[in-house]
């Protein structure tokens, strides 16, 4: 092969061209985005997943403390942390049958109005988590089953207007029987 057919070969495939660059610069950035764009809902998420923890630890303690108090013992009341420094206002804890409203199994929090429960049936529970206050709207009800038996169930959801990322969190509900023979 002639010297000059070599060179013709090797400049014909030595770089790239302006558009194969340009497809490499879309599919670069193209990727960059989509990637960007799951950590924004990766971090949206993480935020939710809090609220939605703050409002079941919440449904288990007013459960616990209500079994308590059914059985014959605890406290019959909960502490938020409203100050922002791990004291806040006592809440009581009604154990007499009776309560919010239940739809089906669970709280009814959409046809029951806050300020129609019955009181001490009911908290506007102040969580403080670096200096950012969330407040949650916490309900429960007692029926007596007899033989000292009771069906407990209790529901939270968060009360503050939550951005939009958080807007569909739903009311956390339990339930649980207490007592027997």
């Amino acid at each position: 092969m002639s010297a000059k057919k070599r060179r013709r070969k090797l400049h014909s495939e030595s770089g790239m061209s302006l558009i194969e660059l340009s497809i490499a610069g879309f599919v670069l950035v193209f990727g960059m985005l989509s990637i960007m764009g799951l950590l924004v809902i990766a971090i949206g998420n993480n935020g939710r997943s809090k609220i939605d923890s703050t409002a079941t630890m919440l449904s288990q303690a007013v459960l616990e403390q209500l079994s308590a108090k059914l059985a014959g013992g605890g406290p019959g009341s909960l502490t938020d942390n409203s100050n922002c420094n791990g004291t806040g206002t006592t809440h009581q804890i009604a154990f007499d049958p009776g309560g919010a409203a239940v739809a089906g199994s669970a709280i009814d929090f959409v046809n029951q109005a806050q300020n129609a429960v019955p009181a001490n049936y009911y908290m506007s529970y102040q969580d403080c988590n670096n200096n950012v206050k969330m407040i949650y709207d916490v309900r429960w009800n007692i029926q007596d089953l007899g033989n000292n038996t009771y069906l407990v169930t209790v529901g939270a959801k968060p009360l503050t207007a939550l951005p939009s990322r958080f807007a569909f969190s739903l009311p956390v509900n339990m339930r649980t029987y207490v007592g027997g023979v």
